[in-house]
């Protein structure tokens, strides 16, 4: 397909329409391309276009979006609403959270399965607790159908009784827990006044740093760990793919792997990152896998096959080649433990 801005013929997504060198070039007509299909994606589903930045509006600091809310307008999540000049929660709080859950028998498909305790724990089970709400505005989202909000809130309290005998770990993600932290929070300190479970993440790490110094504490305690979902190193590119800046990811990061240094086994911080065909290319992953190994060369990393999806659903499955290219770079840059998860979905 002919790219939007340079006008080459490249394998590239038909929604997005530019190809990754332009892409990384960043320039405006990509960015205003960019800005536009973004825009589009989320009016489709009732959602805040882009970040606010009223001038006179309130802020929210709880994730990298640090939207400023004007009156009577609604967060980038979501979640948080300026009424009357005071910001409300319509979800996430300590309270109250949107989502679903479910039990998941134990060993489950996990992004840290071959890493995890509960890869041990046949016969107990996972409570899956999936938020309906996100920081990120990934094109190629593999679980986008959370935007349609038919799920009523659950009360942290509620939502912590039905820890019972059998649950041997609590995992949020969705979605993605970075914007209903402060329920998922409480939940598990809830949970772990009942029983020993551990608290498990699966998220983009766009939180904010005092949310997630919270949760690193409990994980660390329960044995739990947090999965980090390292969708593109380049900003241009993570922009592209997921509307939102990769900087508080890539910081939080950093400070987790500082943290990970207390614990060794079983392992505390898990990278992943969805091989995108044609844009998450093994140079690309070169460059994830280099901050990982600045961080620690003992962090456990995965490379996960696409399946095509939402926006990008006209792209083709992770090729077998890819994924082993992507393998193949991981550890010559210096990693130590890398995994192909989703290994069925390759082409």
């Amino acid at each position: 397909m002919e790219c939007k801005v340079c006008g080459k013929k490249f394998p590239l997504s038909q929604t997005l329409g530019v190809c990754l060198d332009c892409l990384y070039k960043g320039e405006d007509r990509t960015k205003d391309i960019v800005q536009r299909l973004h825009r589009e994606t989320r009016l489709n589903f009732n959602l805040p276009p882009l970040p606010l930045r009223d001038k006179q509006g309130i802020t929210c600091k709880l994730c990298v979006n640090n939207c400023k809310i004007g009156k009577d307008k609604v967060g980038y999540c979501g979640l948080r609403k300026n009424v009357d000049g005071h910001l409300i929660n319509l979800g996430g709080t300590s309270e109250d959270g949107i989502l679903e859950w479910y039990y998941d028998l134990l060993p489950t498909n996990c992004v840290a399965d071959w890493v995890c305790l509960g890869k041990r724990m046949s016969g107990y089970k996972n409570m899956a607790v999936f938020y309906k709400s996100c920081t990120f505005n990934c094109l190629f989202c593999q679980n986008w159908h959370y935007r349609y909000k038919d799920s009523k809130s659950i009360t942290s309290k509620d939502l912590a009784s039905f820890v019972d005998e059998k649950t041997a770990c609590i995992c949020y993600f969705g979605g993605d827990p970075a914007s209903q932290m402060m329920h998922a929070i409480a939940t598990s300190k809830i949970a772990l006044k009942q029983k020993n479970v551990m608290i498990c993440w699966e998220t983009n790490g766009s939180m904010n740093r005092k949310l997630l110094e919270e949760a690193a504490e409990i994980s660390l305690y329960s044995n739990g760990c947090i999965k980090f979902d390292l969708k593109a190193f380049d900003e241009s590119l993570h922009h592209a793919l997921c509307g939102t800046s990769n900087k508080n990811t890539l910081k939080n990061f950093e400070y987790l792997a500082t943290v990970a240094r207390k614990r060794l086994s079983p392992p505390f911080l898990i990278a992943s990152t969805l091989l995108v065909p044609y844009y998450i290319t093994p140079d690309e992953v070169k460059k994830i896998a280099l901050f990982i190994k600045g961080c620690s060369s003992d962090i456990p990393y995965a490379l996960l096959a696409f399946h095509p999806q939402f926006y990008m659903k006209d792209l083709p499955t992770t090729s077998r080649k890819q994924a082993e290219e992507c393998l193949k770079v991981s550890y010559e840059v210096g990693l130590k433990n890398v995994r192909i998860g989703n290994i069925y979905l390759l082409s």
